[in-house]
């Protein structure tokens, strides 16, 4: 169906009708006038014999090639259906005071965030991503986007905090999750968590209840612990063991079928991806046809030109 993006502009088609109107009152007084005279033999010397309909052709052609141009000015377009990947996936990093431990060189939270871009990178341009941060409450740092330039951003410039709340992460992933547009597509997107941490959960929701959460919702969560048993952190000037929750961690991941791991790397961040498929909505979007309209312009412009020059040795 055609619509026009500046209706408006379709005023200019008046002027266009007023010059047809015109040009047909202009042929019926002729043609009075023509019965009124007497002299058929004269007559016969003034119009050519034979032509007819014909003389109308180059006029007919003209006036349809400045109503074409005047249409195109309100810039026709068609509705099309745009495909719109809506596979996503949410990254969750955890920003505790335990993430300083340098037992990971250089420290655990410059690991993650180096994993993380690193992962950003090897992403497909296609799918969605966004950006959880949590310590003692989860926050959304990035929503769902194609944005990749937004998300490495603000891996850069995560901030150490206290506690954490590996259980609101998942929570707050997921709300992200399902305010990703449906966009004709039937449900929620495909999705993975990804979640990085290294120690146990001290605020918010229990791992428990957010994986089975992420269960019910069929989101993966694949989870990445970094830091060593042996991890310390300076603490109010306190020395404090840090040891990774591999428990908490690998059980998350068992219970939603996603993936564990102690050291990430770029090949082993793949999985997390390869098998979310995709789930395709549409978006409907115009696309101008003005071009379209130019071209049928032109080329009535050359046939009123042509016509004209065969059948009256004229250009106009």
């Amino acid at each position: 169906m055609i619509r026009f993006l500046q209706p408006w502009w379709l005023l200019a088609v008046l002027p266009v009708l007023a010059l047809a109107a015109a040009y047909v009152w202009r042929q019926l007084h002729r043609r009075q006038y023509a019965m009124r005279f007497t002299n058929v033999d004269l007559l016969r010397t003034l119009a050519p014999k034979g032509l007819g309909w014909r003389r109308h052709a180059a006029a007919t052609a003209f006036l349809l090639c400045l109503l074409v141009l005047a249409t195109g000015l309100a810039r026709p377009a068609i509705d099309t259906k745009e495909p719109l990947e809506r596979a996503t996936v949410m990254l969750a990093i955890d920003v505790s005071l335990s993430m300083q431990a340098d037992d990971v060189a250089p420290n655990r939270l410059e690991a993650a965030q180096e994993a993380a871009k690193q992962f950003v990178g090897e992403l497909p341009e296609s799918y969605n991503l966004g950006l959880v941060s949590f310590a003692k409450s989860a926050n959304v740092l990035v929503p769902p986007t194609k944005d990749r330039g937004a998300v490495t951003t603000a891996i850069d410039g995560l901030v150490l905090a206290e506690a954490t709340a590996t259980g609101e992460a998942v929570f707050t992933c997921l709300e992200a999750i399902r305010s990703v547009p449906a966009d004709g597509a039937a449900g929620i997107p495909p999705a993975r968590i990804v979640l990085l941490s290294d120690g146990y959960r001290t605020s918010g929701r229990s791992v428990e209840e957010a994986a089975a959460a992420a269960q019910a919702a069929n989101v993966p969560v694949s989870t990445i612990a970094f830091g060593t048993d042996s991890g310390q952190v300076d603490i109010g000037g306190q020395l404090q063991r840090v040891p990774v929750d591999r428990m908490a961690l690998s059980q998350l991941a068992e219970t939603t079928q996603g993936y564990f791991y102690e050291a990430a790397s770029v090949s082993e961040l793949k999985q997390v991806y390869q098998d979310m498929g995709s789930s395709i909505g549409f978006r409907t979007e115009p696309r101008e046809i003005t071009q379209w309209y130019a071209g049928i312009a032109l080329l009535l412009a050359l046939c009123a030109g042509a016509l004209s020059l065969l059948w009256s040795s004229r250009l106009i």
